[in-house]
C-alpha cells in the first residue's frame, strides 16, 4: 500500500465560485471517504465565514482511496484558496502536487484567476486535466468554453472532460483520468529526508499542527527541524486526513500528512518552509519567501474600555493566521489600536468579520492605506503604513510607492468603460487580447487606487462578468501628499489620507462634502477644510442651529431686537472658538464605506 506508485497528489484550481468546493464534495462521496449521514456540503470549507460567502480562505489537504482495477490508489487531494490575496497559499499548495484538475464554469468561461493559477501550473510543471463544470445549467456555453481552452492553453477536445459536480456527473470519470494522466511522486532517495510546509494552523491541543508534503525518505517520530526559523522540535503525533486527523507511525517520500509539533507560535511554521531531522543538515527546497502584507488599516475599538479585549482577540486570531501584523497605534478622535497589515482587502474584511464574531468585538477602521517608500534629506529611507507616519514635506527627496501587475477578463462589450475607469486609477495599459467574446486586458495599477473601489467598479461596469487578478510588479516614483481633514480648525488625523497631488482636489470635496452630510448640526458653525500642509484645498461649513432669541419681543423699538441678536452673535461667536465638535461613531463607520 505505501509504494509510491499507487500514490497521486493533486489540487483543484479554479475561479472564485466556479465550483471547485462542490467537486471536492462529489469526490470524496465517490471515494467514500466520508459517510453519506456526514457529508455537508463545502466539508473541506471549514471556517462558517467561507461557507457563507462561498469562498475558500484557508485550503484544506484530504486522503481518499480508490480501487482501480484491483489495486488500491491513495489520492491526496489539496483543496486551494480561489481569491488572489491568498496566491502565495495556492503557489505553496501546488508546489506539493504532482498535477491540478483545472475547473471552468460552463456558463462564465475562463476568468482572470484561472489564468492567474495557470501561469503557476506551468512554472511548477504540473500535469493539467481540464474540466467544464456546471453542464446541466440551460446558461452553459460548453462548445464556446471549450474552444476557448483549445485557444488560451492548447487543451484538445477529447482532453476536457465536461463534469457537473452539483449533480454528480462524470464524476467517476474525474477518478479515473487523476489516476491515468496525473504521474505518481517521483523519489529522490539519495537525498536526506525533507517535506514542504503548505500550510499550518494552530490546534489548542496539539499546537502548530504543520501540513506537509514528504518529498524524500520518511517522516519519523524524532525530533525534527525548520529550516527557515531554525526551530526544533519533537512531534507530537503524525498522521493522514480523511479529512479528520488519524495518526500513522510515519510519514513516507511522496506522501501528504500532518505534524502536531506542540509548538505554541504559529509564525515559526512559515508556509513554504522545509522540514527534515534535527541532526542533519539538509538543503531547503526552493520557493519560500515571506508573506507580506499588501494593505494596512488601523483598526480601533468601537467601545474604548475594549481596547484590552481587541489585543488578546488579535492574539488569538494570529494563532490561526500568521499572515497578518498587528502594532500599537494611537489616534487622537479615536483613542488606542492597531495598525494591522493584511494580504489584501478580502483578507482584511475576513478578519474583521471574525472579530466581530468569534470575540464579539466591532472596530472602526481609518482608511485603508498601502506601503510608502520614501526616501528622506538624510539620505535615509522610511517605510510607511499610515498618515501619521507622514514625514515633513520639505525634508523628503522622493516617494515611492507598489504597482500591480494587473490581468483583467472582461466582456468585449464592456472594454471601452473598463479602460476609462483604468484611466482615471492611474493605470498604464500593457496589452489587449481577445479570445471569442472575451477581452483580457493587462495593466499596471497603483496598489492604492486598487484597495479602495476598484473591484466595486469594475464589477458595476460589467454586470458581474469581469474578473480582476493583480500581483506585486515593482515600486514606482509618485507625486504624493498628505490630506489633512480639519474640523472647526482642529486637525482630526481619524480623516488623513495620503493621496496624489493630481487627484487631492477631487477627493478632498468628496470628503469634505460626505462629512457634510454625515456630521450633526451643532450649537456654532463648523467649518469643515481639507488641507494639505498650510493651504486649505476644499471647505464646507455645516450651519449652526440658532434659537429665536426675538420671539418674545412684540412690537417696541428696532434696538432691542438688534440688541438680542448682538447678543448671540457673541455667544455663537465664543461657542465657535471653545465649543467642542462631537463626532458620532457611525461617521468614521461611514466615511469609508
Amino acid at each position: 500500500m505505501g509504494s509510491q506508485q499507487f500514490i497521486r497528489n493533486f489540487a483543484i484550481v479554479a475561479h472564485i465560485d466556479h465550483g471547485k468546493s462542490t467537486l471536492a464534495d462529489r469526490l470524496l462521496e465517490a471515494t467514500g471517504t466520508i459517510e453519506p449521514r456526514l457529508m455537508m456540503e463545502q466539508i473541506l470549507d471549514s471556517n462558517p465565514i467561507e461557507r457563507e460567502r462561498g469562498i475558500t480562505i484557508k485550503l484544506a489537504p484530504v486522503r481518499m482511496e480508490y480501487r482501480y482495477h484491483n489495486e488500491n490508489y491513495i489520492l491526496n487531494l489539496i483543496d486551494t484558496p480561489g481569491h488572489v490575496d491568498f496566491s502565495y497559499e495556492v503557489s505553496r499548495s501546488l508546489s506539493a502536487c504532482e498535477g491540478v484538475l483545472l475547473v471552468v464554469d460552463a456558463t462564465h468561461g475562463i476568468q482572470a484567476q484561472t489564468l492567474a493559477h495557470m501561469k503557476l501550473v506551468k512554472e511548477i510543471g504540473l500535469k493539467v486535466i481540464p474540466i467544464v463544470n456546471k453542464i446541466d445549467l440551460p446558461a452553459a456555453k460548453i462548445n464556446e468554453v471549450k474552444n476557448s481552452l483549445y485557444q488560451t492553453f492548447g487543451f484538445k477536445t477529447e482532453e476536457i472532460i465536461e463534469v457537473s459536480a452539483k449533480k454528480g456527473i462524470n464524476i467517476d470519470k474525474v477518478l479515473e483520468e487523476v489516476i491515468l494522466r496525473i504521474p505518481s511522486p517521483a523519489i529522490d532517495s539519495g537525498q536526506q529526508t525533507r517535506g514542504l510546509v503548505f500550510s499550518s494552523v494552530y490546534d489548542p491541543h496539539k499546537g502548530v499542527v504543520i501540513y506537509v508534503r514528504v518529498f524524500n525518505q520518511e517522516i519519523k517520530k524524532v525530533p525534527l527541524r525548520l529550516y527557515a526559523s531554525n526551530t526544533t522540535f519533537t512531534p507530537i503525533e503524525l498522521g493522514f486526513f480523511t479529512p479528520q486527523m488519524k495518526p500513522a507511525n510515519t510519514l513516507a517520500a511522496g506522501e501528504v500528512g500532518y505534524v502536531a509539533s506542540g509548538l505554541k507560535d504559529l509564525s515559526l511554521a512559515k508556509i513554504g518552509d522545509t522540514i527534515g531531522f534535527a541532526d542533519q543538515t539538509f538543503i531547503p527546497l526552493p520557493g519560500f519567501k515571506e508573506p507580506k502584507p499588501m494593505v494596512f488599516l488601523s483598526l480601533y475599538p468601537l467601545d474604548n474600555n475594549n481596547f484590552l479585549l481587541l489585543r488578546q482577540s488579535l492574539e488569538k486570531l494570529h494563532l490561526s493566521d500568521s499572515s497578518f501584523t498587528y502594532t500599537l497605534h494611537s489616534s487622537a478622535a479615536l483613542g488606542k489600536g492597531y495598525l494591522c497589515g493584511f494580504l489584501g482587502l478580502l483578507h482584511a474584511d475576513i478578519m474583521r468579520e471574525r472579530l466581530s464574531r468569534e470575540f464579539g468585538i466591532e472596530t472602526i477602521a481609518a482608511s485603508p492605506s498601502v506601503e510608502y517608500k520614501i526616501k528622506i534629506n538624510s539620505q535615509a529611507t522610511l517605510i510607511i503604513h499610515s498618515p501619521q507616519d507622514f514625514p515633513n514635506p520639505s525634508s523628503i527627496r522622493e516617494i515611492t510607492e507598489p504597482i500591480m501587475y494587473t490581468t483583467i477578463y472582461t466582456p468585449t462589450t464592456t472594454i471601452g468603460a473598463v479602460m476609462q475607469l483604468c484611466q482615471e486609477k492611474r493605470g498604464e495599459l500593457i496589452n489587449l487580447e481577445y479570445i471569442a467574446d472575451q477581452a483580457i486586458f493587462t495593466y499596471l495599477i497603483p496598489l492604492a487606487e486598487i484597495i479602495f473601489d476598484f473591484y466595486d467598479l469594475l464589477k458595476s461596469l460589467s454586470s458581474g462578468y469581469a474578473s480582476l487578478d493583480y500581483e506585486f510588479f515593482e515600486y514606482r516614483k509618485v507625486d504624493a501628499v498628505k490630506l489633512d481633514i480639519l474640523l472647526n480648525r482642529e486637525k482630526i488625523d481619524a480623516f488623513s489620507q495620503i493621496v496624489v497631488n493630481q487627484n487631492a482636489d477631487k477627493i478632498a470635496e468628496k470628503l469634505v462634502h460626505k462629512l457634510k452630510n454625515l456630521i450633526p448640526r451643532h450649537q456654532f458653525e463648523i467649518p469643515i477644510q481639507a488641507a494639505i500642509g498650510g493651504k486649505i484645498i476644499a471647505r464646507s461649513d455645516i450651519k449652526a442651529f440658532r434659537k429665536d432669541v426675538t420671539q418674545k419681543l412684540y412690537g417696541g423699538d428696532r434696538t432691542r431686537k438688534d440688541k438680542l441678536l448682538e447678543a448671540q452673535k457673541k455667544g455663537k461667536k465664543r461657542m465657535r472658538q471653545f465649543g467642542k465638535v462631537e463626532i458620532p461613531q457611525n461617521v468614521f463607520l461611514q466615511i469609508y464605506k
